[in-house]
């Protein structure tokens, strides 16, 4: 469902695949050819979300703000099942694992990995290329060539994916 929220509604980009029983509402901005999986939900209600091109959002993620702190996803983002972020940005090409948290004001920097079930406290900045991971998010490694082309691997995919999904969905008559 698309919503308005007061004098906002979303732009969606029409390459984009959103899938059933998402909930998307206010100020929401997604980018081409990215994907919104079923059961996630965008409330942009409190301050703006933007969402980048190529980006895949999986199934049951939550995102939201706080007042004045918009969240920003930038360019081929991965966020895996079951995310929440909440007022952060997410830079260009990094991977956010299966159930884990990312709070205000946290930076994740380009091409960063967070691993599955990870808890990004608030304000805290991830650097770019390595790999983080706990509760709290603590830096591990860098990444190696064969982490960064997985990583690669998985936003091509979903990019494919929901071009596939978006072809079988109905056209309004």
């Amino acid at each position: 469902m698309i919503y308005p929220y007061k004098d906002k509604e979303p732009k969606i980009a029409d390459s984009a695949f959103i899938a059933d029983f998402t909930t998307i509402t206010g100020d929401v901005e997604i980018g081409e050819d990215s994907s919104v999986w079923f059961n996630s939900v965008i409330r942009g209600d409190v301050a703006p979300t933007i969402i980048g091109r190529k980006v895949n959002i999986q199934d049951n993620s939550v995102l939201h703000q706080s007042p004045n702190n918009p969240l920003i996803l930038e360019d081929e983002v991965t966020v895996g099942h079951q995310v929440i972020l909440h007022s952060c940005i997410i830079r260009k090409k990094a991977l956010i694992g299966m159930g884990s948290i990312v709070l205000d004001q946290a930076e994740i920097g380009e091409g960063a990995f967070i691993g599955a079930g990870s808890l990004v406290p608030q304000g805290k900045k991830i650097p770019p290329n390595t790999l983080a991971f706990g509760r709290p998010a603590k830096v591990i490694r860098e990444l190696t060539p064969e982490d960064i082309k997985d990583m690669e691997r998985i936003s091509r995919e979903y990019a494919e994916k929901g071009q596939y999904y978006k072809s079988l969905q109905k056209k309004p008559e």
